[in-house]
């Protein structure tokens, strides 16, 4: 529970600093970013982000056009943001967990885009209401935490922004060791072990074999970087050493991985260490797969071990013996019948459900076409069997689950704290904190 304390007491400082209120007019809303979500409304409102969809080609995103998320829906990932769902539906139903207080939730998807995650999150923080006044205005945020972002690089720019709106933000995938640094990152908090402990796993691994000569591949991004990093240096204290290190481009530019995958075959070095998410990796093993490059033993990080994306019969001969890190697995109860109970509504905010249910379905709820089938929104999610209602590995979900629990339960200490004001707290001065006594 040390994580929904010190949550506890980082949202003591929240809703504290929001008691420092300034003399203000009405402050108008520039605009909305069209964004897949869904939401219900609460006494308090946590936010979420969640990889929804995913992209095999990253574009550049212009942050002065309006850049809408077509591209391929992730079942497997829609049912942590659903997981998220259930925790908070579980919670409202606790009379035991913040009784009298009912938890609302705003998710939005981030399209494993740092520009649309870096949206979400503005739009969480500033809220969705055209006009603010008076008080309002610079009162706190709209969401009391973020549950997300599951990746490093937009973790990294997003808690870089909330820290100074004082939002805490709980990751439940992203792993990079940098974002320990509490003076860098004070509002993020996370459920899963950071790289540091990953690295030392995989160097015992490599010890237990006798395996010292061995090859390295690694994203290009802040989750890469960091852990590679990481990995180069206590390899040397192991007495191991690295017969070539490549990275893998977030382009998926294919003359890179052509020339990364040349490297893996002409090297001596029979095993390969590989940190990467598996939207970045696929390609390579497309690849792989072309030049047929067998006999290598694989070791996984934790964003890929487990991806059922790589354990399909093609990748079999390639892949198989794969040794890997892979987070705690864990069971919900109710979670499977919740995810079947499912069902999509009208509500604009709630359009990431009308997404799913077409893409389960594969029907439309607007016809634009001939030839379309029309979905009528009855449609029975129990005969079907996908990413979506297999809850037999839930890794991230489990993580998902008991990052909204966190939160709650930081909350829920916090009702318990006695707060005493005086008159000077609507100019409460937080470096000399002389008008607020928190006992929690």
């Amino acid at each position: 529970m040390w994580t929904a304390q010190i949550i506890c007491l980082y949202l003591s400082f929240k809703f504290n600093s929001a008691a420092s209120i300034l003399r203000s007019g009405t402050c108008q809303l520039q605009g909305r970013f069209r964004l897949n979500g869904m939401y219900q409304a609460g006494d308090v409102i946590l936010g979420g982000l969640f990889e929804v969809h995913f992209l095999t080609v990253f574009p550049e995103l212009s942050f002065r056009t309006d850049v809408y998320c077509l591209c391929e829906f992730a079942q497997m990932f829609f049912q942590q943001a659903q997981t998220m769902v259930f925790a908070i539906d579980e919670i409202n139903k606790n009379p035991d967990l913040l009784p009298n207080i009912t938890l609302g939730y705003q998710l939005y998807d981030n399209c494993v885009m740092l520009g649309m995650a870096f949206r979400a999150a503005l739009s969480l923080v500033s809220g969705t209401e055209v006009s603010f006044s008076n008080l309002n205005c610079t009162g706190p945020p709209p969401v009391i935490g973020i549950v997300g972002d599951s990746n490093s690089t937009p973790s990294i720019a997003i808690s870089s922004v909330l820290g100074l709106f004082r939002v805490p933000i709980v990751s439940y995938f992203a792993t990079c060791s940098c974002l320990s640094n509490r003076k860098k990152y004070p509002s993020f908090f996370r459920t899963i072990p950071s790289d540091a402990f990953q690295v030392r796993a995989m160097i015992k691994i490599l010890k237990h074999f006798g395996w010292t000569w061995v090859g390295l591949v690694y994203s290009d991004d802040d989750y890469g970087n960091h852990a590679a990093q990481s990995f180069l240096q206590d390899i040397q204290v192991f007495g191991g050493c690295v017969a070539f290190s490549e990275i893998l481009p977030l382009d998926n530019n294919r003359k890179y991985i052509q020339h990364t995958v040349g490297v893996i075959q002409a090297s001596t070095a029979r095993v390969v260490v590989v940190f990467s998410t598996s939207t970045y990796l696929l390609p390579l093993m497309d690849e792989v797969v072309l030049q047929n490059v067998t006999d290598r033993q694989w070791i996984a990080s934790e964003a890929w071990a487990t991806s059922p994306v790589f354990h399909t019969q093609r990748l079999l001969p390639f892949l198989g013996g794969t040794l890997g890190i892979a987070i705690r697995r864990g069971e919900i109860q109710g979670l499977h019948e919740f995810l079947l109970h499912l069902r999509p509504n009208n509500d604009q905010r709630n359009n990431m459900v009308r997404i799913f249910w077409e893409n389960m379905f594969k029907c439309r709820f607007n016809i634009e076409g001939r030839g379309e089938k029309m979905c009528s929104g009855q449609e029975d999610l129990s005969n079907t069997d996908t990413a979506y209602t297999d809850v037999s590995e839930l890794r991230a979900s489990y993580n998902v689950y008991k990052t909204v629990y966190s939160l709650a339960h930081a909350l829920h200490d916090l009702m318990q704290c006695v707060l005493t004001l005086d008159e000077e707290a609507l100019y409460w001065n937080f470096e000399t904190k002389k008008v607020i006594n928190i006992t929690c």
